[in-house]
């Protein structure tokens, strides 16, 4: 099943509306680290890659 990170559910100053979605969760995991790192300015951490793993979602985010 397809499974989606919604950046709108992480408060955040740049008000980000990215969502990401694969049918692989640890691509999904590494493409959405890759955007915290890039544009949240974190660190890639196993604190971090941990709080992702959690915001994952199945389906499709919604609109």
């Amino acid at each position: 099943m397809r499974k989606y990170i919604d950046c709108r559910e992480f408060p955040s100053e740049s008000k980000c509306t990215i969502a990401i979605s694969s049918d692989s969760e640890q691509e999904l995991i590494d493409a959405a680290v890759q955007h915290a790192v890039a544009v949240h300015k974190h660190s890639d951490t196993p604190d971090l890659r941990a709080q992702i793993r959690t915001a994952v979602r199945e389906g499709a985010p919604p609109a």
